[in-house]
């Protein structure tokens, strides 16, 4: 499964996508709005997929972590609209035979969405500023 949604996103769902029977476990990432950015309270997050390449980004990401790590599958879903305080932005589920490939692999797929973030990303603060990333 690597998907994005303008829905929001079950963790259980992206968690069953990535179970295998070969899996010993599902590490998870759950990432979320939270509520200050920069030194700002944050109002809000938009997250948008303007040219239509988020998915394809996304896949990339998780084809590198099937060829770097030993895991079984990956699963990565990503939520694009604007999102408030405490929802649900961004879920990584790594099916493993053991934890540490797992844990490996979970945070090179979110240190990689960091780095080459696919979808613009503009953060709206209660001060009326906005930051675009």
């Amino acid at each position: 499964m690597i998907k994005i949604t303008d829905k929001s996103i079950s963790p259980e769902e992206v968690i069953n996508e990535a179970k295998t029977s070969g899996s010993g476990c599902v590490v998870t990432y759950v990432g979320l709005i939270r509520d200050n950015s920069h030194e700002k309270q944050v109002l809000s997050v938009e997250y948008t997929d303007a040219d239509g390449k988020a998915e394809a980004g996304l896949r990339k990401i998780a084809d590198e972590i099937l060829k770097k790590f030993s895991v079984n599958s990956v699963a990565i879903c990503h939520r694009v609209g604007k999102l408030k305080v405490g929802d649900i932005n961004f879920v990584v589920a790594i099916g493993a035979a053991h934890r540490g490939e797992g844990f490996a692999a979970s945070q090179y797929a979110v240190d990689r969405f960091k780095e080459s973030l696919p979808t613009l990303k503009i953060e709206t603060y209660c001060d009326g500023s906005v930051h675009k990333a």
